[in-house]
């Protein structure tokens, strides 16, 4: 980088030296010809006949001329040298100006989203450089700002439309239940259950509505306590039962004992929440989630993984994002925003962790590294005497003595 201005340096200094070789030669027959040649007598001669002609007698003349002039030649040089100086300098800096019009020039292309590339002159390459990588970033930034946006207001329409189908199902079967009161038990029970079901996705679908419309987490601040992650996994596990039925799934957890974090409990269980759901949606049936929970130096380490399809590099780098579904066909039952695993990654940053995703031989591991509690062991009495309790909801139910 020291370098990369080099032949522009080179320029400036090569046209220095010539402005300043220039005036010393301008400078030299300038005193060669008209003050120490043949012209010093009639410069001389010019300046008794201005004298006489303002009535100045000739002694008083030639006396002003060796006060003002005569005994005064070095510094008239010096002054005569500095303005020649001046004047080729000025003409030099016309010309260094160019560069600066280039590099004005440039900015305008920019501006103007121009598609041509910017084109500077060779000196000012490493400029030109930089500028066309700034074109090159803020296109993409541009780019990527519209494909969001495009991926928002088709998921929105999306859910608009899919918000329809649970509705008319729960109002069809509840006008059923209205308009036939001697229904027997048994069909009374099941269409009150499908309505059930029905209502649930509906209220998915409204939360999915409401992810997107005011998915701001930027604005989000977090109110960290000391947190006992075992506990917290523990009970989250517990409190999948119900779902991992409608799979035949298991949940083990394997975790060391008391992991105290400082974390934000009700952002963290909703990165927990959206990484076990995608995984639940996506695992065999039959299968075992297993979620692995592990210290290691200042850090804690927290595994999700789960047996299915193998899910291709391409996509692994793209699962975090906005918007963004593993799956290409939508579906009623598995069908969401895209939302819950960029939901995920933002808040474990928040968190000045890390959240990855693997996936090798049909198992896919989600991997999430967190900040560990260094304050040392005088503190861990304190530390351990506080425990979290917690539901599936995210709901704080608060901090309790143990």
């Amino acid at each position: 980088m020291k370098n990369s201005y080099r032949k522009l340096k080179l320029t400036v200094m090569l046209q220095i030296v010539f402005i300043a070789a220039v005036t010393v030669l301008v400078g030299g027959l300038i005193q060669e010809y008209f003050i120490d040649g043949v012209y010093n007598d009639s410069f001389a001669n010019l300046f008794l006949k201005v004298m006489q002609f303002f009535h100045v007698q000739e002694q008083v003349a030639i006396s002003l001329y060796w006060k003002w002039i005569g005994h005064n030649k070095q510094f008239f040089l010096i002054v005569g040298f500095l303005l020649l100086f001046a004047l080729f300098l000025y003409i030099v800096l016309s010309r260094i100006e160019k560069y600066l019009v280039q590099v004005e020039d440039g900015i305008e292309n920019i501006i103007s989203d121009s598609t041509e590339p910017v084109i500077l002159i060779e000196e000012l390459k490493p400029i030109e450089e930089k500028l066309n990588q700034i074109k090159q970033t803020l296109q993409r930034q541009d780019r990527e700002a519209q494909e969001m946006e495009q991926k928002k207001n088709d998921m929105l329409l999306f859910l608009a439309h899919d918000l329809k189908t649970p509705l008319t199902s729960v109002v069809a079967y509840l006008a059923m239940l209205e308009e036939h009161p001697e229904m027997s038990e048994e069909e009374r029970a099941r269409y009150t259950h499908i309505s059930l079901e029905k209502a649930i996705r509906l209220g998915e679908l409204i939360r999915e509505f409401f992810d997107i419309t005011k998915f701001n987490l930027q604005d989000i601040t977090l109110e960290k306590v000391d947190l006992n992650l075992s506990m917290m996994l523990e009970q989250i596990a517990d409190e999948l039962y119900g779902v991992l039925q409608e799979k035949k799934l298991r949940c083990e957890v394997e975790a060391e004992e008391d992991i105290m974090i400082p974390a934000d409990p009700d952002k963290l269980v909703r990165v927990f929440d959206n990484i076990l759901r995608n995984a639940i949606v996506y695992c065999k049936n039959e299968s075992i989630l297993f979620i692995k929970c592990f210290a290691i130096e200042n850090k804690v380490k927290i595994v999700f993984e789960n047996e299915g399809e193998t899910i291709p590099q391409d996509m692994l780098d793209k699962i975090f994002e906005k918007f963004y579904r593993a799956d290409a066909a939508r579906s009623s039952t598995t069908g969401g925003a895209g939302l819950g695993l960029a939901i995920a990654k933002q808040i474990v940053t928040l968190h000045d962790g890390t959240i990855c995703a693997e996936s090798e031989n049909g198992k896919t591991r989600f991997i999430v590294t967190l900040p560990k509690d260094e304050r040392g062991e005088q503190d861990e009495v304190h530390t351990h005497s506080r425990r979290a309790s917690w539901s599936m909801s995210g709901r704080w139910k608060g901090l309790h003595k143990k």
